[in-house]
């Protein structure tokens, strides 16, 4: 479904009264290939280059070289318009919720919001919008009568599942999970994995998770890489990475990893 092929990305550097900063090389030639109805974590810490390979398959940044395909076309050569459909297929939930819902928006107009941007590919009314708003709340765990409240009126853990549910108003088939539990406590990050999975078994969705906690991704993902100072280090299924690391980062992660299970 979504093809990493030797991407590479340079910032340069920028100009200030007392001198210019060298340019800074994000990403190293990163290669990676996610298939359809997978869970692939991408695993590093900040400052590895996570949130740069994120916005490029975002199409947010323009890779310096190489090349991103979804489902067989290259991201590089889109009209905008070809663009804006594709951004349909491809959704985000961001690390924080609370910080990504606007407080000034309800709940309804939250996940409502990508339907009328992607209303050409979905011809929805706004009843029908609406309708569907209400089955998304129940999808996720909520109901009906919170579609009329405002963040500020949820628990963490609710916020992030009205972001799951905004992120699944356009029918995408393929989520980035931008450490999407990092910021709840350990209770309610077991209760929005389990969502996650089931929401994959159901809908049938493909899971790019980002993160730098390795036991959530050994939890939810079926394949794993490694990313450190912009380069793959290690790559392949997540219990044979876990149980037989190659890489001395990897084996570094895993003694220091604490055990948490989720359950």
């Amino acid at each position: 479904m979504l093809e990493v092929e030797q991407v590479s990305k340079i910032f340069p550097g920028r100009k200030g009264l007392f001198g210019s900063s060298p340019e800074v090389q994000a990403l190293k030639g990163v290669s990676l290939r996610i298939a359809k109805g997978e869970s692939f974590g991408l695993v590093g810490e900040s400052g590895s280059g996570k949130t740069t390979l994120t916005r490029s398959i975002l199409r947010l940044d323009v890779p310096t070289s190489g090349r991103i395909m979804f489902e067989g076309e290259d991201l590089a050569t889109l009209t905008p318009a070809a663009l804006r459909h594709l951004r349909s297929k491809i959704q985000i939930v961001f690390q924080d919720p609370f910080a990504s819902l606007n407080p000034r928006m309800s709940v309804h107009d939250i996940v409502t919001e990508p339907m009328l941007v992607h209303r050409a590919e979905l011809g929805l009314s706004a009843r029908q919008r609406s309708d569907r708003a209400a089955e998304l709340l129940s999808l996720v765990g909520l109901g009906e009568q919170h579609l009329h409240r405002y963040p500020h009126e949820f628990s963490g853990g609710q916020r992030q599942r009205i972001c799951v549910a905004r992120a699944l108003a356009p029918k995408p088939s393929l989520v980035l999970l931008d450490e999407p539990t990092s910021a709840l406590d350990v209770s309610v990050q077991a209760q929005v994995l389990n969502l996650l999975i089931d929401l994959q078994d159901r809908l049938g969705l493909t899971y790019l998770f980002i993160s730098h906690d390795l036991g959530v991704v050994r939890y939810l993902c079926d394949r794993v890489a490694l990313i450190l100072r912009g380069e793959i280090v290690e790559e392949g299924a997540t219990q044979a990475v876990f149980e037989h690391p190659q890489s001395a980062y990897a084996k570094m992660l895993i003694s220091a990893m604490p055990q948490v299970a989720f359950s």
